[in-house]
């Protein structure tokens, strides 16, 4: 048995306290790294499930509802279509992303990566390179997406330009853009005819189309 399978069959998984709490669970370990990022990823590629790895914690990933499934279809076929011609392609959720200190791997909803993908090792599975990210936010991950993991994502991943969160309950997509001088600027879209620009992959997209046949949530 391998190392990262032996330590896994050591130690009992938990419900994380931490702030991934109601989204992910966790190794149990406390505030003390569990494993190295080689132990991670050769754990990874023997499972079927899919786990984030975040600072020595390996961390299995929730299942997603309906409206999260066609939230990520939707963004696929829209950008996909306008990237076709272009030198810029679109990778699906079951491709990691990988930061520059190799401490953080994430499966992103959806990525897009312009020019020459660049990847962790010769497996091809972990990409270091994103241009643009998206993710799909749920009322467990909804502050870690906005937060933690966005300042990992803008510190630790310098190709990236563009962050762009879409809400689940309600119209709301939020687009954190990359300025020259190494800012963020934010904009929000919270109407249907409102139209989703990122310059960096040149598509322009509806948010209509984002939300096609997604059912929201009644407002009380």
């Amino acid at each position: 048995m391998t190392l990262a399978l032996k330590k896994i069959d050591a130690i009992e998984t938990v419900e994380s306290v931490l702030p991934f709490r109601s989204k992910l669970r966790l190794m149990k370990g406390g505030d003390i790294p569990v494993f190295t990022f080689v132990e991670y990823l050769e754990f990874e590629r023997q499972t079927p499930e899919r786990h984030e790895f975040v600072k020595g914690r390996i961390i299995k990933m929730a299942g997603e509802s309906l409206a999260h499934s066609q939230l990520c279809f939707n963004l696929a076929v829209e950008f996909g279509q306008q990237l076709k011609n272009k030198n810029c392609q679109g990778l699906s959720p079951n491709m990691k992303v990988r930061t520059t200190t190799k401490s953080l791997f994430f499966y992103p909803d959806l990525t897009v990566i312009c020019g020459a993908p660049m990847f962790h090792d010769t497996k091809k599975d972990v990409l270091t390179n994103p241009t643009v990210i998206f993710e799909v936010l749920s009322p467990s991950t909804e502050r870690y997406d906005r937060g933690e993991k966005f300042q990992y994502y803008k510190n630790e991943t310098p190709s990236l330009t563009d962050y762009v969160l879409v809400s689940q309950d309600q119209i709301l997509v939020e687009k954190f853009t990359k300025q020259t001088n190494g800012t963020w600027l934010y904009r929000s879209f919270e109407r249907t005819e409102d139209l989703l620009t990122i310059a960096s992959i040149e598509c322009e997209v509806l948010i209509e189309d984002i939300y096609l046949r997604v059912e929201l949530p009644a407002v009380e």
